[in-house]
């Protein structure tokens, strides 16, 4: 999980060089980064999760489904609650945060990265 955990604080460090003004975030192309950095960290989180489990490298997921398909036949076993965790990761990192740009309140960035590394937690 070392590698998962060192892309949250790339993701982290790159919000610090953005300026913020009444809690917002002034530049929102850093932000994207950002997001994107740590919804790769969870991916990333997830396969070595997988790949402890006996999941071979070149059977990991490669599309969203993919690692939905994954996590409700490996982890959800666990934690049924898991897979909700990471679809709300998916809808806030990837697609609101990300591919959308619609991330620039300070406090939702920091709690989207917050549940991040809880998520990483949970699967160690």
């Amino acid at each position: 999980m070392k590698e998962a955990l060192r892309y949250l604080e790339n993701a982290r460090e790159m919000l610090k060089t953005v300026q913020v003004e009444d809690n917002t975030y002034s530049d929102v192309k850093p932000v994207q980064e950002a997001c994107g950095t740590a919804y790769l960290e969870v991916l990333k989180a997830i396969d070595q999760y997988l790949i402890k489990k006996g999941v071979e490298e070149r059977e990991l997921p490669q599309s969203v489904d993919g690692y939905r398909e994954m996590l409700r036949k490996h982890l959800m076993v666990h934690d049924g609650k898991l897979l909700k965790e990471f679809e709300k990761l998916y809808k806030l990192l990837h697609i609101a945060g990300y591919y959308r740009g619609l991330l620039e309140d300070v406090a939702v960035v920091k709690d989207a990265m917050k549940a991040a590394k809880t998520f990483i937690e949970k699967i160690r």
